[in-house]
């Protein structure tokens, strides 16, 4: 069984401010997040479902990104942004080729 006292210590990246030419990437992130992640589900048996249901393995986030509801979209951008951020703090930098 895992320990119960965990506490997530990430790093803090509240000095740093996203470019705002890193708004494309952002958004670009944020889908292949949820491709990602809808991928990974879909590989493991999960279907589309109109309420997620563990057992029968029913999602109701197994659509294409632009169907997702706003609140899903912002969890995924709010990775990628936090991503992003961490690597600004680490000292690279972003650049387009």
């Amino acid at each position: 069984m895992p320990p119960t006292d965990y506490t997530p210590h990430p790093v803090d990246t509240s000095d740093i401010q996203l470019p705002k030419e890193l708004t494309p990437l952002l958004e670009a992130m944020a889908k292949n997040v949820h491709e990602t992640w809808a991928q990974e589900r879909i590989r493991q048996g999960w279907s589309y479902g109109p309420q997620r249901d563990d057992a029968q393995r029913h999602h109701p986030c197994l659509v294409a990104y632009e169907e997702l509801p706003e609140a899903e979209k912002d969890f995924d951008r709010n990775t990628s942004v936090e991503t992003l951020k961490l690597i600004l703090k680490l000292g690279f930098r972003i650049t387009k080729e």
